[in-house]
């Protein structure tokens, strides 16, 4: 794909669903007695992984595209699949079906494309080992493939050093099974959409403070889910709403969850004009329609315990800080190494390739904004969140951007190049 440097952004734009709650919302599904219907589920690459998995595991999903149907089997309802389960390129999948498959009567094997097989999975192995799981890195590099042989469970107290909603969720769910209590204490709150939906489909789960707990369950219930549209999708329009000058866009039903919305925070500490409208709790996560007008930045700190509730966003927020006036440092952010690409180098060679006074540290980087970008070929990693990141970038920029992989983007928004095109008309 290429880019060139935009007329202004105009118009309205529903966001499509929030990836974190689409995996969660077939998961918990499955392992619930009776029908769930999902309404606005994210058809991405990675949520069509999770749905895939639970195919072979027995359950009857219908996607309808509009709506999916699951059709669940109750906690105990899973089946043995006959051949191993390719969670793609889905960090949520592997993490997440890892805690509750350790719990199950049978044995499994979870891969994943190369660049799971790259992404840390002690995070989960260790508590969940400490839990009675028998769960084996095949390769012993501590990554996918994972061999699991389903083992009784007892519950622990875990202290993760990382605010992880991927760790604590996996924990929680092998907690639906393992005899007494299961708690998880973050150093920060990680995103808690495993704790809002676990508690509405009947499991009994409570928080304080940083720390989540679960106990057993005897039985989840089928329910009804609307999942509002994903703020870290919504963050890239939000930035070329703000970058993009005489630029006005508005966003419909994007989950504003306390554990998500970090973004919103940094760009009003940005001098950004943004305004929430038709707040909402309805559908047990909290959402608004927000809209963006043009606005002149200015550089600003981010760190500390916002990270974990904007940690996909920071790729798009380097980006704005390029075009803020003063200087921007990200800290605290040593997980963006670890995520589909290490976030931080790669976001350092491509924005310097355009330009950028960008410097890499060890947690994060120093961006000197104010300074034109030109256009450059970038290379996105197979990286969605980076491909998006400098489709953006490259409307702001003088000359030609091109993005290497752009493709990428159907792991969570599959319409987004034609989105951001409709807006420029």
């Amino acid at each position: 794909m290429k880019f060139t440097k935009a007329s202004p952004l105009r118009g309205e734009l529903s966001i499509p669903g929030d990836k974190s709650i689409s995996h969660r919302s077939i998961m918990f599904g499955s392992l619930a007695k009776g029908t769930t219907e999902i309404t606005n589920f994210l058809q991405g690459a990675d949520c069509l992984s999770t749905i895939a998995c639970f195919h072979k595991m027995g359950i009857d999903i219908e996607n309808n595209k509009d709506s999916v149907i699951v059709h669940g089997n109750g906690l105990f309802g899973l089946k043995k699949p006959e051949t191993i389960l390719d969670c793609g390129n889905s960090g949520t999948t592997t993490r997440l079906i890892s805690g509750l498959l350790s719990a199950q009567n049978f044995d499994v094997t979870l891969t994943g494309d190369d660049s799971i097989k790259k992404r840390p999975m002690k995070r989960i192995m260790d508590p969940l080992s400490h839990m009675g799981a028998d769960i084996r890195s095949l390769e012993g590099n501590g990554c996918a493939p994972l061999a699991i042989t389903g083992k009784k469970l007892y519950g622990i107290h875990y202290t993760s050093r990382v605010a992880s909603a991927q760790v604590k969720s996996a924990i929680l769910l092998a907690g639906l099974y393992a005899e007494g209590e299961t708690k998880v204490t973050e150093p920060y709150v990680s995103r808690n959409h495993s704790e809002i939906m676990l508690k509405h489909f009947g499991a009994d789960v409570t928080t304080e403070g940083t720390t989540a707990s679960i106990r057993p369950a005897r039985e989840l219930y089928g329910s009804r889910i609307i999942v509002p549209g994903d703020i870290s999708s919504a963050a890239f329009f939000i930035a070329a709403g703000l970058l993009v000058p005489g630029s006005e866009i508005l966003m419909k039903h994007v989950g504003i969850n306390p554990t998500r919305d970090g973004i919103l925070s940094v760009c009003r500490d940005m001098g950004a004009d943004i305004t929430l409208l038709n707040k909402n709790t309805d559908s047990g996560e909290p959402t608004a329609d927000i809209l963006v007008k043009s606005s002149c930045l200015r550089g600003t700190e981010i760190g500390g315990a916002i990270i974990p509730t904007l940690i996909d966003e920071l790729p798009i927020i380097a980006a704005m800080a390029c075009f803020a006036e003063g200087e921007t440092i990200i800290k605290d952010a040593g997980e963006l190494k670890v995520k589909e690409s290490n976030r931080i180098e790669v976001m350092v060679q491509n924005l310097s390739a355009m330009g950028a006074d960008v410097t890499e540290t060890e947690d994060g980087m120093i961006i000197r904004g104010g300074k034109p970008l030109h256009g450059a070929v970038i290379d996105s990693r197979l990286d969605h969140r980076i491909a998006m990141t400098f489709a953006v970038a490259g409307l702001c920029a003088d000359g030609e951007t091109e993005i290497k992989g752009a493709e990428c983007v159907n792991i969570s928004y599959p319409g987004f190049y034609q989105d951001l095109e409709r807006l420029g008309k």
